[in-house]
């Protein structure tokens, strides 16, 4: 199988222009960045492509605005941070892409950069349109693409602009995520643990089902678990089932008895007759009508964190319960802690992926040590599947 061409630290990109595909889809409150961290990781590659005198345009964009000009989803806060954050002149195009546009950006020196406004602002991009990922290709020498989060998108500035252009190549965060991902499914070290939770078992079924092939131990937490408690005989009361998921419960305890992978439901929980309420610790048996299961109990912790210290590897995506009311965030942080205590111990490789698990984990002031940390949800999730990444087939 064709390899991924990573940009390498030897090739000369002076007074070369440089197109580099980015991430800064960051969170907006009132135009005011609340979390920089997407940033801030592109920062370094930045600052080393500046610093070897490339002329970089910097591709991104900000929510779903569907092709439409919306200045609440403008990159005009991002420009400002990039401006504080890189020393050099940074500009902000907001013109429209048009074949009148290299000629505008002959003022671009050896270490200078252009953001181009929310690449999203054009219906073309989404369309994947040729016309438009010609022209955005005749700006540049050399494609990058370091945004691991859009790869699986068929998108002009991820596909079809490589087309256009002489050199591609997959930049150095896109390949930490590949890197993370293999070390569950290709190079792993094991034994694997993942722990997976969220609230539907039918967005993550493919996940399960490939990681089966692939992985020790699988241990369900958060509203997912639900489902297999109930598939077990248990009473849940009110809380969270998605419906017609016996099948796939079924042929997931079936392919894990043949391939000798142990699934883990919770023992005990943690529930509330409602969402804002304090919790009570149950045991699986004896969730009553009015209760709704928020959290996993101090039972299933123990067991858990005795899987971790067992395993070499963990992925971890989904929290373990509702952590938005502090009195339920016990079992993803006790998750947490344990992963990132083995991990600084350096005998675990940790990989934990999706925004709520991120969030979640957030909600504590504690330090936390991880190996690899991903923001990039769906992608992250299609990887793991084992499915073709578009953005990526082309960089082959």
């Amino acid at each position: 199988m064709s390899k991924i061409k990573y940009f390498s630290e030897n090739l000369d990109v002076q007074s070369k222009t440089i197109i580099l595909r980015l991430d800064l889809n960051v969170p907006l409150n009132e135009k005011k960045i609340k979390d920089k961290s997407r940033i801030v990781t592109c920062l370094p590659f930045l600052k080393d492509l500046i610093k070897k005198k490339a002329k970089i345009i910097i591709i991104s964009h900000l929510g779903r605005p569907k092709g439409v000009k919306n200045n609440d989803l403008s990159l005009t806060p991002i420009y400002k941070f990039l401006k504080e954050q890189l020393e050099t002149k940074v500009y902000f195009f907001m013109g429209d892409i048009n074949e009148e546009m290299k000629s505008k950006f002959s003022y671009l020196k050896e270490g200078e950069v252009i953001l181009l406004e929310n690449i999203r602002f054009f219906k073309e991009e989404s369309e994947n349109d040729d016309n438009f990922a010609k022209k955005l290709a005749s700006l540049g020498d050399i494609y990058i693409n370091d945004a691991f989060s859009c790869s699986h998108r068929e998108q002009a500035s991820i596909h079809k602009i490589t087309k256009y252009i002489k050199e591609s190549y997959a930049g150095p965060l896109l390949k930490k995520e590949v890197a993370a991902i293999n070390a569950i499914i290709k190079n792993k070290k094991e034994p694997v643990t993942c722990i997976i939770g969220g609230s539907k078992i039918s967005t993550k079924i493919n996940v399960i089902t490939n990681l089966i092939k692939n992985v020790n131990n699988i241990v369900i937490v958060g509203a997912m678990a639900n489902n297999f408690l109930n598939f077990k005989g248990f009473q849940v009361g009110k809380s969270i089932v998605e419906k017609n998921s016996r099948k796939i419960i079924d042929n997931i305890y079936t392919e894990a008895k043949k391939l000798n992978c142990n699934i883990v439901v919770p023992e005990d929980c943690n529930v509330s007759t409602n969402f804002e309420g304090s919790g009570k610790t149950k045991k699986q048996d004896s969730v009553e009508k009015n209760e709704i299961i928020l959290d996993i109990g101090p039972k299933t912790i123990k067991n858990i964190e005795s899987i971790i210290d067992q395993s070499s590897t963990v992925l971890w995506n989904g929290p373990a319960g509702y952590f938005e009311n502090k009195n339920f965030s016990t079992g993803t942080l006790a998750i947490a802690r344990k992963i990132s205590e083995n991990t600084a111990k350096k005998s675990l490789i940790s990989i934990i992926g999706g925004g709520d698990t991120i969030s979640g984990i957030n909600k504590s002031n504690d330090k936390f040590a991880f190996t690899h940390l991903s923001t990039a949800g769906g992608a992250f999730l299609e990887f793991l599947e084992g499915k073709d990444l578009p953005g990526l087939n082309v960089l082959k």
